[in-house]
């Protein structure tokens, strides 16, 4: 479980990191359409939601949300770390 909730919410970030003009610029090269955009953030915002309610769903409210809590913190630091990996990578 703790796999699927991690997976979940790294998607999250990445889909809401990707929806972002200056993360587009680095990662796209443009900035993407308005409608795109959108998606993007509606799809992170989904998966966020999807990875905490399975993290309660599986430990309950009190130690699912702690362990969610936890779990969206890796989740954000591994983004970040790729995002920073990706700009050096390709000189920026």
């Amino acid at each position: 479980m703790h796999a699927l909730v991690t997976a979940l919410l790294l998607a999250g970030f990445a889909l809401l990191a990707a929806a972002m003009e200056r993360h587009q610029d680095d990662l796209f090269g443009r900035p993407l359409p308005a409608r795109l955009t959108a998606l993007l953030r509606l799809g992170g915002s989904a998966a966020l939601l999807l990875g905490l309610a399975a993290a309660v769903q599986a430990w309950g409210w009190a130690v699912g949300l702690v362990v969610g809590c936890g779990h969206l913190s890796v989740a954000a630091g591994a983004v970040v770390l790729a995002l920073v990996a990706w700009n050096r990578r390709h000189g920026r």
